[in-house]
């Protein structure tokens, strides 16, 4: 029989605190393998590996539905690799859309030290201007 972890054991395993585990078994993100006696829960490899997976795919950028989305992939016997590769695609365009607007952020920064710098007054800071009217 495999090893089984409480959830707090499971948690400190993955580097989670219990309630994230919850709050995933809230959203039918993750479901523990069995219960004891005591209905406490208890949790196999299979969870522990999804747990990992669920956050490696957030510290990648993926939300919490595109995660299920992605599990659900994982797991559906038609699923194929077209439809992970068109998830990881359009993931894709919003990750470039999002450095495209920190290159901007990064260049109207760098404008707004340099003015500070120069000891211009902020009433007519160029930057400050720009992010009002956001075009910047």
């Amino acid at each position: 029989m495999a090893a089984q972890l409480t959830i707090g054991q499971l948690a400190r395993t993955v580097g989670v605190n219990v309630q994230t585990v919850r709050y995933y078994e809230r959203l039918n993100l993750l479901n523990p393998s069995a219960r004891r006696p005591s209905k406490y829960r208890l949790y196999g490899h299979e969870e522990e590996r999804r747990l990992r997976f669920i956050k490696k795919a957030q510290a990648l950028g993926f939300t919490l539905r595109e995660i299920a989305e992605s599990l659900t992939l994982r797991i559906a016997s038609r699923a194929c690799r077209d439809d992970v590769q068109k998830q990881a695609q359009a993931k894709l365009v919003q990750v470039e859309s999002k450095v495209q607007d920190l290159r901007v952020l990064a260049c109207a920064l760098k404008k707004f030290i340099q003015t500070c710098e120069a000891g211009q007054s902020t009433d007519r800071c160029p930057t400050l201007m720009c992010l009002e009217r956001n075009k910047c």
